[in-house]
């Protein structure tokens, strides 16, 4: 049995959220499992917004993985107005236990933009990336990078991440780090957070058309 890109079903949701909140460690920012799973909720449903690419990658009918990318001038295929309003309402909400919220990280985001763009012209953002973290099977964050790349061949994509995720990761697939910067996070929880942020780039190839 091979991976296999299918449409994602809506059912798989609550699976996804499952894998980014342990994928990428929200359970370093805050302690409550009840936090947990409002922020896991909310970062999915931002993301899937504003995402133009979706890709979900299926192990026969088990979900393995999804990639959400944010290309310029594409349609952005997933609306929905209570994902916003709830988008919205842990906006606000956040406040209280991040008490800065993420301003410094998005701040951080925001000024390595800046300087790679002065660079070379930026096509789309990765924004979302998760697999299943109990699945037998290797390789599925490469099987979705490697779709992306095949459907936007020629287009230079960024990510932002942090060392508190797997950016070697990327590092190992043809990324190259274009920016860092050095930030703290103060969380109502935990207190202060250091954290280091990244920006990473590619240009996008279709391997599988140059043989």
């Amino acid at each position: 049995m091979e991976l296999q890109v299918r449409q994602i079903r809506k059912k798989d949701f609550n699976k996804v959220i499952g894998f980014a909140i342990k994928g990428m460690n929200f359970n370093k920012y805050m302690e409550s499992k009840t936090v947990l799973d409002l922020y896991g909720r909310y970062f999915w449903y931002m993301e899937l917004e504003r995402a133009t690419q979706v890709i979900a990658a299926y192990y026969g009918d088990r979900l393995a993985g999804v990639l959400l990318a944010d290309m310029k001038g594409e349609v952005k295929p997933y609306h929905s107005f209570w994902r916003r309003l709830y988008v919205r309402f842990i906006d606000f909400v956040q406040k209280v236990f991040f008490k800065e919220g993420v301003g410094p990280y998005d701040a951080a985001n925001k000024e390595m933009y800046a300087e790679l763009e002065k660079e070379c012209q930026l096509d789309g953002e990765i924004c979302f990336l998760a697999a299943d973290p109990d699945i037998k099977v290797k390789g599925i964050g490469t099987f979705l990078l490697k779709e992306l790349e095949k459907r936007e061949a020629g287009k230079r994509i960024y990510l932002y991440t942090d060392n508190n995720c797997t950016y070697q990761f990327y590092e190992h697939r043809g990324f190259e780090r274009a920016c860092e910067k050095e930030i703290s996070l103060n969380m109502a929880e935990m207190g202060e957070v250091p954290l280091s942020c990244y920006l990473y780039s590619k240009v996008c190839e279709n391997k599988e058309a140059a043989i």
